[in-house]
This record gives structure tokens, sequence and C-alpha cells, in this order.
């Protein structure tokens, strides 16, 4: 990424609600260098969506204003998953669509990220051209020239018929029960709805935001509750969804979790099935080796990507690939959509349950898992704690005791102040006893640097 980047990351700008760069004054002048910069290449209109979080009201103002300064014109969506909103960008056929969102992240953080009129994520000159341009005071157009705001009255309605449209028009859902989680996000409208007019019946959890539950002990990263209500309601599925609904886990009748690379496997190993799978299967190197292994005894081959839907994306494009996907649960559909859309690939799975008539747990019994632990660790800012010598060595060690059999990951995430931790191996035990070893050096370590 080039060093004149400051702002934009793997995706978006996102940080903590009322710090650099995630402040009012900032995000204004963000939509003003944004709109200068579509308005020199001909674009005068943009869709603004966003999620739930109470700080959204605040960014969504502060970009319709800046849009307004340079001459642009906003098409306000309200709260949308951000698949919607680049859906919509391409069919109300806008410059470009900006999702105010941190996804996953709780509520106190917030970020701005931004598709193309094409419904792809932002190109990297675009996004280099705002960012040399934030170095310079906002100034107005003329008077006449000012930008207006629209509400779209319509936009929740759209996304549920090009959802809908997503699977077969003969796929009936009649007598399958599910269990949905919707974070407190921004599927809690149109989730439920898609699936209730598909014929599912369905019970919802996680639909009841209020700006600051966004997240919390619900949905992706927290499908606890949603796998025992599966239980408790003797359904045949559960789909939790994070907060600005790019992904999506699922919960079989039995209660087991499948991830992202379960899920894509499903999906993977459908379509091969039919002749509709076109290239490689794109993971990242967060990717569970078994799904490799699972992958190749069907003849296909895992390609890995750093991680991040950016990457992933990239090399499907390059590699004519239509399907791919990290373990968090982002899956990218190519012959659905543009980006990763929890809810179509949900889709996509419980149409395969429905025309194959089998159980999710069947369809994923083919794919083995190997054992895998992922730690968290918080980081200080400006503290490379991957450069420590203590850590390397330890990360050494730790690759020795596993030998060709397991794999280990650090990786600093591109979204919030951690240390991700990876340790992958055939023996549980060991992996979680190595995953703790090397989490708690880099704690150590990282005291260390920042004191």
């Amino acid at each position: 990424m080039s060093e004149a980047r400051n702002y934009f990351g793997t995706d978006g700008i996102r940080g903590r609600v009322g710090e650099h760069p995630i402040t009012p004054e900032l995000v204004l002048r963000l939509g003003w260098a944004a709109g200068r910069v579509l308005a020199s290449e001909g674009g005068r209109k943009v869709v603004i969506g966003k999620d739930t979080r109470l700080s959204g009201y605040m960014f969504e103002s502060a970009l319709e204003a800046g849009f307004a300064a340079a001459g642009v014109h906003s098409l306000m969506l309200g709260p949308m998953p951000t698949p919607a909103i680049a859906y919509l960008t391409r069919t109300l056929h806008a410059a470009a669509g900006v999702v105010i969102s941190a996804s996953h992240n709780p509520h106190y953080d917030n970020g701005i990220k931004f598709f193309g009129g094409d419904g792809y994520k932002l190109d990297d000159a675009t996004e280099l051209a705002i960012e040399q341009l934030l170095r310079e005071a906002p100034q107005l157009v003329g008077c006449d020239q000012l930008g207006r705001a629209t509400r779209v009255g319509d936009a929740a309605g759209r996304y549920i018929e090009f959802c809908k449209g997503s699977i077969q028009r003969r796929t009936d859902m009649h007598g399958l029960r599910l269990v949905v989680d919707c974070a407190h996000g921004a599927t809690y409208q149109v989730a439920p709805a898609v699936l209730r007019e598909l014929g599912a019946e369905v019970t919802v959890l996680g639909a009841a935001p209020d700006g600051l539950n966004i997240n919390v002990e619900c949905g992706s990263q927290a499908p606890a509750a949603l796998q025992q209500r599966v239980l408790e309601e003797g359904a045949d599925a559960g789909l939790a969804f994070d907060g600005d609904g790019d992904r999506v886990v699922m919960v079989t009748a039995e209660g087991r979790l499948l991830d992202g690379d379960a899920l894509l496997y499903i999906i993977a190993a459908a379509r091969h099935a039919r002749g509709q799978l076109t290239g490689c299967v794109v993971g990242t190197q967060m990717s569970n080796l078994g799904l490799e292994v699972a992958l190749a005894e069907l003849g296909l081959a895992l390609e890995r990507t750093r991680v991040g839907d950016r990457y992933v994306l990239e090399r499907m494009l390059q590699r004519g690939a239509t399907l791919g996907g990290e373990s968090s649960g982002h899956i990218i559909c190519l012959d659905r959509t543009t980006t990763g859309d929890g809810l179509v690939s949900a889709l996509q799975v419980l149409e395969i349950m429905v025309t194959s008539g089998r159980a999710l747990a069947e369809l994923a019994a083919e794919l083995e898992l190997f054992p895998q632990r992922l730690v968290n660790v918080p980081l200080a800012k400006g503290v490379d704690v991957m450069a420590a010598p203590q850590l390397q060595a330890a990360v050494a060690d730790a690759e020795a005791v596993l030998g060709e059999h397991g794999r280990i990951l650090l990786r600093p995430s591109g979204t919030e102040p951690l240390l991700r931790v990876m340790v992958e191996g055939q023996d549980a035990e060991q992996v979680e006893q190595l995953a703790e070893q090397l989490a708690e050096t880099a704690r150590v370590q990282t005291r260390q640097v920042a004191g």
C-alpha cells in the first residue's frame, strides 16, 4: 500500500468515534474530497448507507454536507447491509456508494468505506486521489451548484428482491425452520423479510437495535445464543450475520457451528457437482488446511491470499474465479454479486439444502477441519511487536513442534488494534497450548516495547 495512504486501510477508514480520523470534521472533509474527485470524473450522485450504530446519524449528516459542498447529490438509504449498498450503487447508477459502518466492531467504533459505480470496492487510484485532496481546505461550489439529499424510500424492497433472485426461482423453503441472528445490525429488517417471503418459518434474534447493542453477545462474532436457540426450537438451521451484513456463519440442527470455510466448501461442492464452478476457489492464509484437503479430493484447487476481502476479490478477478471467501464468513459469489454478502451466501446454502433434500450437517460431513486456535492480543498504537526477536524465536520453536502437520500465522488486524495469533495442527491440545504460549509472548513483548 502506498506510503501516501494515511487514512484508507484494507477496508476503508475505521477507528474509534471521536478520535482521529473518525471525527465529524474529518468525515465532512472526506465527503467533500470524495465529491470533488467524483465530480472531476463526471459523477454527480452517490448513495449513502449505514449500519445501526448511534454515531451513524452524525457521520451520515457530515458526509451529506461534504458531498453537497462539492456539488454532488446524495441518495440516503438509511440502515442497510454493506452488500445492499454495493448493489444499489450499481442499480441506481450512482458514481459511488458510501458505507458508514465498522462491521463486527463494537458500537464505539465506526468507519467509512466506498464502492465504485460498478459495485466493487473503490480502486486504489481513486482512494489515493481522495487522500491527496484531504490535505486541502474544503472549497464550496457556487450556491446554485450545491448538491441535494434525497431519501430512497424503496431501498430495502429493491435489495430484498435482488436477494431472492440470487437463487433458483423454483426453490421453495416452505417447511424449513430457521433461527436468524441479525446482531442488532444492518440486516435486522431485510434478512427475516427475505427468508419469510421464500416460505421459511423464521425465529428472529438480535433485531432490536438501539444504537449501542450492535454485535453485543450476538451475531456471527458470538453465536452461542443462536446455537442454543436452534436446539430449543428444533430448527433445521441457524444463521448469524455480523453488524453490517457482509458475513454469515450457520448452525446445524444439532447445534454445530459452521464457519466460512465450511460454507465455502458446501457451495463449492454443490456447484462443482452441477458443473457450475468456474476456476479455483480462493481463500486466505487463515483458511483451514482441512478445507484445502477436502477441495483437493473433489479435484478443486484452493488458492490462498492475504487476509481481507479486498485481496480475495483481487485474486478471484485475476484467476477468473467465481467463488472465494474467508473463515470469518465473508463469502464472495461473483456470479451473483460484486462483494461479500452474508444473506446471499446463506441463501446459496439453503437452496442446496432444499434442492438436495440433505440436512446442513450432512452437506458439511465430508469436510474435516483441522483444530485451529485464534487468539487476539491487544496492541498499543505504533507498536511493532512482530519485529521482536523473542516473539520470532517463539514462533520458530512452535513451528518446529508442529513440523509439517500444522501452521502458524501472526498478523496485525487490518480493522482493529490487535495482533491475531493463529495456530493450526492435528492435535487440538497441542494447538491450544502453542497458541496460548505465543499469545503470552506477544503480550509480554507488547508491554516491553510500549513501555
